[in-house]
């Protein structure tokens, strides 16, 4: 059965018993599964060829919310003619209007002084639009929520504000709180009063202020949290100018086309303090590329023919020509920014916790309110007394912080991650972030610089070099291409039958020889024998501290190839960084041990396990699981997807291969170690925001709930403090974007 995916852009959620609703209501479809996030307001859902995109949308609306399937982001390919004027924000004018009728009738309130004959009547007169029209927002999710039978945190600001308001009606026609000269105190605790002469007009007003208020700042903080992202999205050139010829015959001429029409194979231009269009290969020219945009690193880096470049980096200093190789969502910006994306809409095990505690909480709040209200009257206490601790113990209750608590912290870190090289791709990465004690490091590419070099050539047939460059052109591996471009492009020879054993050598048929490339063991294995003199240069090689690669045919070991790449620059600081994280760095390689420990000394490693193959790789991963460590591992090649995989965490270098990123946690497009010890810290600060906001979220609710009910909270500073907790957990998620790389 094929498993699609979709995103939906959900409208009209407000708490995380919203979340959990919406949730609920689409996995009661058969093989669907459903993560929806509170703060980019999306569903992530994985759902089988039976049930169509028409069915998820209804299923969400039967929650009572609405729902539409995402767009796919497209570049703009041209700017807009006019930029128009920004619309007034709707919510932004309800506040303040709200803010500014309410402002009397709080003040009138708190100040017997100032509150004059029949005062009350005029407050009335300023509440009331604020509650009916201030509170719609609130009152219209409370109703149509009621419709399909769910109970989220607009109900409880209904019912409290509701209740707070017709009290003051029924006081105010029908009790004594209606004739000239009433005066009350505001008080922080329930008032020991004639329930008849009680008002709450100012509760009911204020709280609905608080509330707009927190839900603005809440607004505008989630859009600061995403602008990371959206900067990502919107990164890349909108034309570009490709050689094409009008005609077989004619030269290529310079000719400038939307981005879209872009394809696979184009040759386009870029000039000096130009955008790369898109991904490519350098045909021609050289440059100095600015990759800061997406890898955090601030120093260009210089390109020539045959170099890799990214679309939406900039050159600078020279004309380059490059032959487009990937375009539109297959780009490496487009797969950085639905990472990002993905990891925004995923969902950690706390988060999870707090969704199913929100379900359940919002009846539990009604129903305790109930209790409270009957206990004080049933206790001898006067009504009014129980009114007011009960609409207090609605409002405060509020679960819109539990909802907010991970994805603004999630949004702004993966967000700000993004910024930096560092592609987390969700909560469960972080979370096993926190507890690795243990590093482990591929070598090549990793530690070194994955550049290898051909630095000596040892041969008894003149052959060996060509023949072994043409079979290694069609291999992947850095080592291949160190001996390829020893060869050179204009030896190589045709070649059949190539195969790959991975980790070990390379067979086929070049010019119609039989031919084996690869370790001196694996030339062996073919039936390969060696030469004293050559098993001298082997011996010499792997002292030196290079790898050697051997090459043989017709039953004889023909050259031995010393190669050997240099250390990342960093590197041995990055390893006392890892130190100071509490993790013990472990060299894992197929390399040869000289080659292996000599890179380790140079970096500072004590720990290093040389000469194993991609699958001992995952045996020895598992090897220090069972010894009970938590393992992060860290490569970029084919050989070391499957321990990648393995690992509790797997980060792989964005220079390496697709299968290497595919199967890994943490993605770094700065393919330098330092950034390995900075994504350690950036997962590290995102988790511990995570949970300090569910912690704040938490404890302000067993804490508050309590005061509330024995009457130790007056409702307006209960809807203050309700309204604040939201903004304080936003709040404490954007201190996120204040992390740095190499803090």
């Amino acid at each position: 059965m094929t498993e699609n995916t979709a995103t939906l852009d959900i409208s009209g959620m407000t708490c995380a018993s919203c979340v959990a609703r919406v949730e609920k209501r689409l996995t009661r479809l058969d093989g669907v599964v459903a993560e929806v996030n509170l703060a980019t307001e999306k569903a992530r859902v994985r759902f089988p060829d039976a049930v169509s995109i028409d069915e998820l949308v209804a299923a969400v609306e039967a929650a009572g919310y609405s729902a539409t399937l995402a767009p796919e982001k497209r570049r703009q390919t041209s700017a807009p003619a006019e930029v128009p004027a920004p619309e007034p924000d709707p919510l932004r004018t309800r506040l303040l209007i709200s803010a500014l009728l309410s402002l009397p009738v709080i003040v009138l309130a708190m100040v017997p002084a100032w509150q004059f004959a029949n005062w009350q009547w005029l407050s009335l007169a300023l509440a009331a639009p604020v509650v009916v029209w201030g509170g719609y927002p609130f009152h219209r999710a409370t109703w149509v929520n009621l419709r399909h039978g769910a109970l989220t945190m607009d109900t409880l600001i209904t019912m409290g504000t509701g209740a707070a308001f017709v009290w003051s009606l029924w006081a105010l026609f029908f009790g004594s709180a209606g004739m000239p000269g009433m005066t009350h105190e505001f008080r922080l605790f329930t008032p020991d009063v004639d329930a008849t002469s009680a008002i709450y007009l100012e509760v009911a007003a204020g709280v609905t202020v608080f509330l707009l208020l927190g839900r603005y700042l809440e607004q505008r903080s989630k859009r600061t949290a995403g602008q990371a992202l959206r900067a990502l999205l919107e990164l890349g050139a909108r034309d570009v100018t490709v050689l094409r010829a009008e005609t077989s015959e004619a030269a290529p001429r310079e000719t400038t086309i939307p981005i879209d029409d872009l394809v696979v194979g184009d040759l386009f231009v870029v000039r000096p303090g130009e955008t790369i269009a898109t991904d490519g290969i350098i045909e021609s020219g050289t440059a100095a590329v600015d990759e800061s945009m997406l890898t955090g690193e601030s120093l260009p880096v210089d390109v020539r023919a045959g170099d890799s470049v990214t679309g939406a980096t900039i050159a600078g200093g020279g004309r380059l020509v490059v032959r487009a190789t990937r375009v539109g969502s297959d780009t490496k910006l487009a797969q950085m920014a639905r990472l990002v994306e993905d990891a925004q809409l995923g969902k950690g095990r706390v988060q999870r916790l707090a969704d199913r505690i929100s379900a359940v909480f919002v009846p539990a709040v009604i129903a305790l309110a109930v209790l409270v209200l009957a206990a004080w009257v049933l206790t001898g206490n006067p009504v009014s007394a129980g009114f007011t601790a009960a609409v207090a113990v609605l409002i405060i209750a509020c679960p819109c912080a539990l909802g907010l608590a991970t994805p603004v912290a999630l949004l702004v870190g993966t967000s700000r991650g993004a910024q930096s090289g560092i592609l987390i791709t969700g909560p469960e990465a972080l979370e096993r972030a926190r507890g690795i004690d243990v590093l482990v490091l591929d070598k090549t590419g990793t530690v070194t610089t994955g550049v290898m070099t051909l630095t000596d050539v040892t041969a008894t047939d003149d052959a060996a070099l060509r023949r072994a460059g043409s079979l290694e052109a069609f291999s992947e591996h850095p080592i291949a291409r160190a001996i390829v471009a020893g060869a050179g492009p204009d030896l190589l020879l045709p070649v059949a039958g190539f195969v790959s054993a991975s980790g070990l050598g390379v067979t086929g048929r070049v010019d119609g020889v039989p031919v084996v490339v690869g370790r001196p063991e694996f030339a062996a294995e073919h039936g390969c024998t060696m030469p004293a003199a050559l098993a001298d240069a082997v011996a010499t090689a792997e002292t030196s501290g290079a790898t050697a690669v051997v090459v043989g045919w017709d039953g004889e070991v023909r050259g031995v190839f010393a190669v050997s790449d240099r250390v990342q620059p960093g590197a041995r600081a990055a390893v006392d960084r890892f130190r100071r994280q509490g993790l013990t760095p472990v060299l894992l390689t197929g390399d040869n041990e000289r080659a292996a420990h000599r890179v380790a000394a140079e970096v500072g490693i004590d720990r290093v396990i040389a000469g194993v193959l991609p699958e001992q790789k995952v045996e020895e991963v598992r090897r220090l699981q069972a010894a009970g460590h938590r393992v992060a591992m860290v490569g970029d090649g084919v050989n070391d997807a499957a321990a990648l995989a393995t690992a509790d965490l797997g980060l792989a270098m964005g220079t390496g291969t697709d299968a290497a990123m595919s199967a890994a946690d943490i993605t770094l497009v700065r393919a330098e170690l330092g950034a390995v010890a900075d994504a350690v810290a950036l997962s590290r600060r995102t988790l511990g925001t995570i949970h300090g906001n569910l912690f704040w979220a938490f404890a302000y609710n067993v804490a508050a709930l309590p005061l509330a009910a024995f009457g130790l909270l007056n409702p307006m500073v209960a809807g203050a403090a309700m309204a604040f907790s939201s903004v304080f957990v936003v709040l404490n998620s954007l201190r996120l974007r204040r992390y740095r790389p190499g803090s």
